[in-house]
């Protein structure tokens, strides 16, 4: 089934967020990088304004500057009030409190909507999907996958989230994949067999720390590289 819009909660995030969240290097800010998934995040107008090469794909991406803004002003405050109602979830030491986080992520879709016209005729902006992408093998250095796989590890099944990580592969030499918890703040249920499942298929994969926590547990991400042949 394709998806709707009014199937969509954007929920964007920042250059500097995305920084923490991958435990990105300015090596790695200076890769050919993909985001997947990345929604109305500023992460792709911030860092091409710096130089950088990064290309979005996201099913949002068909819909029209006006449509997104729209949707945007229509969810903005009630996930704010959902957030305001699980206070325990989250470690509120990077935003004082739910009305600042609104504050905070508005002004990210904003920055994400003032580009998007120029980003999408430029190509920065694709509408792509999991499990299926269209680029060629290895065209990026550096995929990374923020609040879509293991997120949704009860909408999303084991086979999903195997074959879209897969892909990832295929079309990057590197994917990092951040949160590793689902919805419920729980350690998806599909992280342990996948990564059985990728050291079988010849891939590094492992659990790295990071600088960021703000869904409380969530300071952990996935980084998968090929294993470097020893011969």
């Amino acid at each position: 089934m394709a998806m709707t819009l009014e199937q969509v909660v954007p929920w964007g995030r920042s250059l500097d967020e995305y920084r923490h969240m991958f435990d990105l290097s300015p090596t790695n800010l200076a890769s050919k990088i993909l985001g997947c998934g990345d929604g109305p995040a500023s992460f792709n107008a911030e860092l091409t304004a710096q130089g950088g090469q990064v290309i979005s794909v996201d099913p949002i991406y068909a819909y029209s500057r006006e449509q997104i803004e729209a949707r945007v002003n229509a969810t903005h405050t009630v996930v704010v009030t959902q957030v305001q109602q699980t206070l325990e979830d989250y470690r509120w030491t990077e935003f004082a409190n739910p009305a600042a986080l609104g504050r905070h992520r508005l002004a990210t879709m904003q920055r994400f909507l003032a580009d998007y016209a120029a980003g999408h005729r430029a190509g920065r902006y694709r509408v792509e999907a999991l499990p299926a992408l269209s680029f060629a093998d290895d065209t990026f250095d550096l995929a990374l996958c923020s609040h879509f796989l293991f997120l949704y590890s009860e909408q999303l099944d084991y086979a999903f989230h195997r074959a879209g990580i897969l892909e990832l592969c295929r079309v990057a030499r590197e994917v990092r994949i951040f949160p590793l918890l689902d919805l419920k703040c729980r350690l998806s249920q599909h992280l342990q067999p996948l990564c059985v499942a990728l050291q079988q298929q010849g891939y590094d994969a492992r659990v790295v720390s990071v600088p960021y926590e703000f869904q409380r547990g969530g300071n952990q991400m996935l980084q998968i590289a090929r294993k470097r042949s020893t011969q």
